[in-house]
C-alpha cells in the first residue's frame, strides 16, 4: 500500500521558518515528479511547489517564490519543502503528493494531474 506521510507543520510567528517533509513508502517515487499544494479554510487547495523526478526541475507558486524551496532526497524516498519568510496568508493545511508517470521532464502543476496523495499536515502562521 502506497502511503505519503507528511510532517513538520506546527504554529510559527510570521518571519519564521518551518521544514515540511513528506516520507513516501510502499514504492519507491525516485523516477517520479512530487509536489505541495496547500487548502486555507474556505478555499480551493492549491499548488504551492514542485520538481521533476530529477530534482533539476522545480516550480513555484508565485506567492511563494524566493521564500519556499522543494528539495527530494531519493535516497530516502522523501520530498521537502523549506518555509522561510513565513507570511499569515501562508496559514493552511500542506499536502505532498506524487504523480506515477515515469520520469516526465516538466512536473504536473495541477492538483488532479497527481496520483498520491498524503493527508496533510497543518501549518499555522501568526501575526
Amino acid at each position: 500500500q502506497v502511503q505519503l506521510v507528511e510532517s513538520g507543520g506546527g504554529l510559527v510567528q510570521a518571519g519564521g521558518s518551518l521544514r515540511l517533509s513528506c516520507a513516501a513508502s510502499g514504492r519507491t517515487f525516485s523516477s517520479n515528479a512530487m509536489g505541495w499544494f496547500r487548502q486555507a479554510p474556505g478555499k480551493e487547495r492549491e499548488f504551492v511547489a514542485a520538481c521533476n523526478w530529477s530534482g533539476a526541475n522545480t516550480y513555484y507558486a508565485d506567492s511563494v517564490k524566493g521564500r519556499f524551496t522543494i528539495s527530494r532526497d531519493k535516497a530516502k524516498n522523501t520530498v521537502f519543502l523549506q518555509m522561510d519568510s513565513l507570511k499569515p496568508e501562508d496559514t493552511a493545511v500542506y499536502y505532498c503528493a506524487a504523480d506515477s508517470a515515469y520520469r516526465s521532464y516538466y512536473p504536473p502543476l495541477i492538483s488532479h494531474e497527481y496520483d498520491y496523495w498524503g493527508q496533510g499536515t497543518q501549518v499555522t502562521v501568526s501575526s
